[in-house]
């Protein structure tokens, strides 16, 4: 299999251009995956993925630090976060856990490409995509899931046309 790698180049040229770069970061990271409405707070799911896409992680920074650090930077009974708590509180908590400065961490986080989605493509497989190569029933366009001859009207008729005598021999009406 051969994987494919998608980055949101678009997305962050935006990041390089105008505005608050870790408001375009965090705008790109909720909606990836939330289809055209995209979404207003992040949630643990795609912040980990912020941190995996960005190469935040390793041995230092492990996924269960991204863990904790999300949970501590939400209020009680919070489940999503939003753009200020990301700001204001978990950024500066990555940042002092990778031993970076904020603009360490902004350069290394915008220059990352964005969000990524990666899939598998088949490889070809002859036996499957050369026609010329099939055998038996299916060389003749595969076999037929209609049966002329056992319909249920064939059945019936051939049924009313038999007669049984006294000792069960079956016989046919002429």
């Amino acid at each position: 299999y051969q994987r494919r790698v998608h980055g949101d180049e678009q997305l962050f040229a935006k990041v390089r251009g105008q505005g608050d770069p870790w408001k375009e970061i965090f705008d790109s990271f909720c909606a990836f995956g939330s289809g055209n409405r995209g979404a207003a707070e992040m949630d643990g799911v795609k912040f980990a993925k912020m941190c995996r896409d960005t190469g935040l992680l390793d041995k230092k920074f492990t996924s269960t630090d991204v863990d904790l650090i999300y949970k501590k930077c939400l209020k009680t009974g919070q489940r999503k976060m939003r753009f200020e708590e990301f700001k204001s509180s978990c950024m500066p908590a990555v940042a002092d856990k990778k031993g970076l400065s904020m603009e360490e961490l902004l350069n290394r986080v915008s220059n990352s490409g964005g969000p990524s989605s990666s899939g598998t493509v088949a490889q070809a497989n002859k036996f499957h995509d050369d026609k010329s190569l099939y055998t038996g029933v299916h060389q003749h366009g595969g076999p037929s899931t209609i049966d002329n001859q056992n319909t249920l009207a064939n059945i019936v008729s051939d049924h009313n046309m038999l007669t049984a005598d006294i000792r069960g021999v079956v016989h046919r009406r002429v």
